[in-house]
């Protein structure tokens, strides 16, 4: 069976990158962590001419509730990893103590004098395919609603609450990155019901187009926006508003607020290797977004840090 999480991009290829990451708000509030597990330029070895060009990557980034984010970043040669093969599951990443597979990551980094570990286990009830666009690149969501269990250690600092953390587990991969994309993701606890998600995303296509597409999960629903009216998308107030239609007439109004100090900004190198650009994150971003069903029923949605908002090339 076919599966959100397979290998896209053979290991002789000289330009594309892939990723799997997870976005997880930790359940007691104190903060969010971002894991990143990145396949880049395998053919060519990465970018040798940037530190931050290895053909391998694992990233983790903690976002403090008090205090500013903090990314730890560590590369290794290809040589060192184990990756399933093309196409076929189940899905298998490993380079060393680092691994990810179909429903759990693992890691250890030592940068700069910090040590990260972690190990977590992850179930969802959602998942879906945002975008596919051929070798252009997709967006996929293998976890959509995730709830997660586990462990993450800081310096000492332990995080082990149980349930661990809630948020999504993604798989992007392209030829390039996108001149410009907008990006959010949030979940919705619901006290005694199942957990609500909801993702969006814009970016630039070829010959002047634009993709669009929001999705909603709830109840054990989708609704597919196929695309939006956006009334702010604004990089330094880190605020995104649009509406969008369903098919069937439901009408979505969102709005993403990731002003505050949790906003981070991260150098991302671009795959012919000419340089890096800024991608903007905040993993602790408020969103509320406001279902008017076709027969007027109207349901609204909030969270306060439970949403991730992340923008570049605005």
């Amino acid at each position: 069976m076919k599966t959100l999480q397979e290998v896209f991009t053979p290991l002789d290829t000289r330009r594309r990158y892939e990723v799997w990451f997870v976005r997880m708000g930790l359940a007691d509030g104190s903060g969010a962590w971002w894991f990143r597990y990145l396949l880049f330029n395998p053919g060519r070895g990465g970018c040798s001419e940037s530190p931050r060009g290895m053909p391998v990557q694992v990233w983790a980034t903690w976002f403090p509730r008090d205090g500013k984010p903090k990314s730890f970043v560590q590369g290794f040669p290809l040589a060192d990893l184990a990756l399933s093969a093309r196409r076929k599951n189940p899905f298998h990443f490993s380079c060393g103590p680092n691994e990810m597979g179909e429903n759990f990551c693992r890691g250890a980094l030592e940068v700069d004098g910090h040590r990260i570990t972690w190990e977590l286990n992850y179930r969802s009830t959602f998942h879906g395919m945002l975008s596919n666009k051929g070798w252009i690149g997709f967006s996929a969501t293998p976890h959509s609603d995730a709830v997660f269990s586990g462990r993450v250690e800081l310096d000492g600092r332990s995080f082990a609450t149980e349930p661990l953390g809630f948020g999504v587990q993604g798989h992007n991969c392209g030829y390039r990155h996108r001149a410009f994309w907008v990006w959010a993701h949030a979940y919705f606890e619901r006290p005694g019901n199942a957990p609500s998600s909801f993702e969006a995303l814009v970016y630039e296509m070829p010959f002047g187009l634009v993709f669009r597409k929001a999705v909603l999960w709830h109840k054990g629903k989708m609704w597919i926006f196929p695309g939006m009216t956006e009334h702010k998308r604004d990089r330094e107030d880190f605020l995104w508003e649009f509406t969008a239609f369903s098919r069937d007439g439901t009408k979505v109004e969102v709005k993403f607020d990731g002003n505050g100090p949790a906003r981070h900004c991260l150098a991302y190198v671009k795959t012919d290797c000419s340089g890096t650009f800024d991608v903007f994150n905040n993993s602790l971003s408020g969103a509320v977004v406001r279902l008017t069903h076709a027969n007027g029923n109207i349901e609204e949605f909030r969270t306060v840090t439970g949403a991730v908002l992340e923008m570049t090339g605005i």
